[in-house]
């Protein structure tokens, strides 16, 4: 098996890492100083279930690395429409790609069925910019429940969480998933192959579109948004607009509000990926988040007024950071 991680940042070298460690050719592909210390020095993880280091190819060329077996897609989804130069090196027919984003992704209602199978939304693949990067059918949904920083160029600090469920858009358990799924697993992390990955996207949904838009408002952390009343009073309403969603789409959500935030609670002094981007003058990936989540609501006849306001807030926010 040979994987191509692009976008090897704090996820990526983790997932990355683990791979290797479980004997897979992984190549990793990034830029910039992180790149550099990478060629140095391989990956260096810092976890709490003990370090690990891995020496694997790194590289900002695919052409050098040329057509793997998946590709493990560590960008944001922002970046999605404009990374075809990026991906195209490393496809062969065959090719699998393994979106590993939050929120609601671009192939979200392919062989999704009923009413709204086949469905492009606006907000993730705007004018299918991003499908016709990323054909549906080369994707494996994965949904990314780990927490990791990039502390330091080539060191990923891993915080908690080691489970990257992934699973095919028309419900198979296929061959394709297993064998990537059991190579995860060998290399230390929780990899499962979900028969309908669309109900993991809205557990880790209900934290990403609460926690992430409002660390961005207030730069706080998990923890701070959790214990402070009115602020955890919002994203309870939050999350009960998105599970409202959620099950008028048909999708079983089998997490409470209470447990989701107890969750997200235990993490601590965390600072979401949003607010972490905000910091470094990032563009803010809030389109699959929230915008998506409002497009979503408009479709099924939700009414979302809390989702509404804080995406009119954040989108200001996002417009005001990148100007």
């Amino acid at each position: 098996m040979k994987v191509a991680v692009l976008g090897a940042g704090a996820i990526g070298a983790y997932a990355g890492a683990a791979l290797h460690r479980a004997g897979v050719d992984v190549r990793l592909i990034a830029r910039g100083p992180h790149l550099a210390a990478l060629r140095r020095d391989g990956v260096r993880v810092l976890s709490p279930r003990g370090d690990f280091a891995a020496r694997t190819p790194a590289t900002d060329d695919p052409a050098e690395v040329g057509p793997v077996d998946y590709v493990f897609l560590g960008l944001k989804a922002n970046s999605y429409a404009a990374c075809g130069p990026l991906l195209e090196p490393l496809l062969r027919p065959g090719t699998a790609v393994v979106a590993a984003q939050n929120g609601i992704p671009w192939w979200y209602f392919h062989r999704h069925g009923g009413p709204h199978d086949g469905r492009r939304l606006e907000s993730v693949d705007p004018g299918g910019a991003v499908s016709a990067v990323i054909a549906p059918e080369r994707v494996i949904g994965c949904v990314v429940y780990a927490a990791t920083e990039l502390e330091a160029p080539g060191v990923v600090r891993h915080l908690e969480g080691t489970r990257f469920s992934v699973g095919e858009p028309d419900r198979s358990v296929s061959a394709r998933c297993t064998a990537f799924g059991d190579a995860m697993v060998a290399g230390g992390l929780k990899c499962p192959v979900e028969p309908d990955l669309r109900d993991d996207i809205w557990v880790k949904l209900l934290g990403n579109a609460t926690f992430n838009p409002i660390s961005a408002l207030t730069r706080a952390t998990m923890r701070q948004m959790c214990v402070h009343g009115g602020t955890r009073r919002v994203v309870e309403t939050m999350m009960t607009e998105t599970l409202s969603i959620a099950e008028a789409l048909g999708c079983t959500v089998d997490v409470t509000v209470e447990r989701r935030l107890a969750g997200a609670e235990r993490v601590g002094d965390h600072r979401t990926s949003t607010l972490q981007d905000l910091e470094r003058g990032k563009p803010l990936e809030l389109d699959v988040l929230l915008t998506a989540l409002t497009e979503l609501a408009d479709l099924t006849g939700v009414e979302a007024p809390t989702l509404r306001t804080v995406h009119a807030l954040s989108d200001l926010l996002a417009l005001r950071s990148a100007a």
